[in-house]
């Protein structure tokens, strides 16, 4: 990203590293908010490869497939990399086109993939498959030597995962809680709700021991306590947003890559100036966006 960045002028770059770094932090938990900062750094660069790819996924997180392509397909256009192929396939599926992702499954560009992205690429072929109705073909796409290895890799519990719920789909429901259970095992991080399927296939059911407890109440009475207390903001935190102005003016001449990281530091604050710089940019400097 930083060096993609270096082509703009300062005071532009700082401010579409900022947005960047934004919808970095809130794509998982704000998607809608993560967009919204997408749509100012395309409009600040669109001629930036990391621009392109940074609102493509923003647009894939919403839902809205069509932007997701358009916006992959210019990145993949400027960097020449295949590493965006899988995800593409995807929003081809998310459009209702399922025969095209399958297409891309078999295209050359997949063999350029390192071995997360053919995974990657496996995955969407399969769901492809299932899209199709063709869900016998789906679990035979999902048979590999990634799924047969013991190896744990970032991508195995979602693997594991989508083959145990490609074999539930077609009535092995013994191998699907194995398989469920092997996803469950890998699954370090949380990314897959294996758990669940597994109480479900159990025949287990959770109840919530909160509810009709009267926490509620309890939670009510803190509520209101805290309606009661002043707060104040830290004295030190004005200060603080000083003087990293009167350094940035100190260094205002620095390098283009100073500039950038001090924006990927400062990406916490709101970028209010940067539909300013925006038209500053366009009408002063000359247009770096397309």
């Amino acid at each position: 990203m930083r060096q993609d960045l270096m082509s703009l002028p300062k005071t532009l770059a700082e401010d579409v590293a900022r947005n960047l770094v934004m919808v970095a932090k809130l794509l998982d938990e704000d998607p809608e908010q993560a967009y919204g900062y997408s749509r100012v750094a395309l409009r600040l660069a669109s001629r930036v490869a990391s621009v392109r790819e940074a609102a493509g996924f923003a647009s894939y997180a919403v839902g809205k497939y069509g932007e997701a392509l358009a916006e992959f397909r210019a990145a993949r256009r400027m960097t020449g990399s295949a590493e965006l192929w899988p995800v593409m396939a995807d929003c081809e599926r998310g459009m209702g086109r399922p025969e095209k992702a399958l297409a891309m499954a078999g295209e050359p560009e997949v063999q350029r993939l390192d071995r997360a992205g053919q995974v990657e690429m496996r995955l969407v072929a399969a769901g492809a498959r299932r899209d199709m109705g063709q869900a016998d073909a789906a679990v035979v796409t999902l048979q590999s030597p990634e799924l047969a290895s013991n190896a744990t890799h970032p991508w195995t519990a979602r693997l594991r995962y989508a083959y145990a719920d490609a074999l539930l789909e077609v009535g092995r429901e013994d191998e699907a809680r194995e398989w469920f259970a092997k996803a469950l095992e890998a699954d370090q991080g949380g990314t897959t709700d294996a758990s669940d399927r597994l109480a479900e296939l159990d025949g287990v059911e959770f109840t919530d021991v909160l509810e009709d407890s009267g926490f509620d109440e309890f939670e009510d009475a803190d509520e209101a306590e805290v309606e009661d207390v002043d707060v104040t903001e830290p004295g030190g935190a004005k200060g603080a947003g000083a003087q990293g102005d009167a350094e940035r003016a100190e260094a205002s001449e620095g390098d283009s890559s100073a500039v950038v990281a001090e924006a990927v530091e400062g990406a916490d604050q709101q970028p209010e100036r940067a539909e300013e710089r925006a038209d500053e940019a366009a009408g002063g400097k000359g247009s770096q966006e397309g």
